[in-house]
């Protein structure tokens, strides 16, 4: 897959964030964007060891827009799922089946990791193209951001990058909204419209398009949109 951008989202602890650093050096990752993190002080280089260099880098934030800029998908991560379709903002894939479905996909991946305490906010989940969990117990499912981070980004290892295609991420959010334009246009359901949104993303989400697949959906919903208009009026 292309290049994986790690995001730790209002991380409270700095020896996490040290841990998520060093884990990133183990597997050849370097790309670490905080935000709206704690203080990073002694104890997170101390965790980082070899990935301090990383740790140095990292680029603090104050907004998940700025932190996933760039990206063409965005994975969300949460140890709390949702039995059953209809609540699409948890729906699942495991972190295994994510990296099968992303090999030999080529463009700019963000994986967020939540707050050790309250994980990803829902509307926060809901700007997220698929969201990715860690099978556990049931009695305890929800793992330290450090450990799911680090068997992400070894689920992710066992796939060779290849060079990046260029995506522009504009061109899929125009796409959705789009979507979104023609739902109204239809006169779809009001109360319904949020989820059916959420739903669709997550759907290209999983499927990994191309960006020329992404394009082609973009024209259908566009020139299908500006019919009913016309028709409309």
């Amino acid at each position: 897959m292309g290049s994986v951008r790690i995001v730790l989202v209002g991380p409270k602890y700095e020896g996490n964030i040290g841990a998520v650093a060093r884990s990133m050096a183990n597997f050849d990752l370097d790309e670490l964007y905080l935000v709206d993190p704690c203080e990073i002080g002694d104890d997170a280089y101390r965790r980082a060891k070899h990935g301090s260099r990383i740790l140095e880098n990292a680029k603090i934030v104050s907004t998940l827009a700025e932190a996933v800029d760039g990206c063409f998908i965005v994975a969300g991560t949460s140890g709390i799922v949702t039995k059953g379709e209809k609540n699409y903002v948890r729906v699942p894939i495991s972190a295994e089946e994510f990296a099968k479905r992303a090999d030999g996909y080529g463009e700019k991946t963000a994986v967020l990791f939540g707050r050790e305490d309250m994980g990803l906010f829902q509307e926060e989940l809901a700007q997220c193209d698929l969201l990715i969990t860690i099978p556990a117990s049931d009695a305890y499912s929800v793992l330290n951001v450090s450990h799911a981070a680090t068997i992400v980004m070894y689920e992710l290892s066992k796939y060779v990058a290849p060079e990046p295609t260029p995506a522009d991420p504009e061109e899929k959010e125009r796409m959705f909204s789009f979507f979104d334009e023609l739902l109204e246009s239809i006169d779809y359901p009001e109360h319904r419209r949020e989820t059916t949104s959420v739903m669709f993303r997550r759907l290209m989400g999983r499927a990994v398009p191309t960006k020329w697949e992404y394009n082609t959906i973009l024209g259908v919903f566009g020139d299908a949109s500006k019919i009913i208009k016309r028709k409309d009026h």
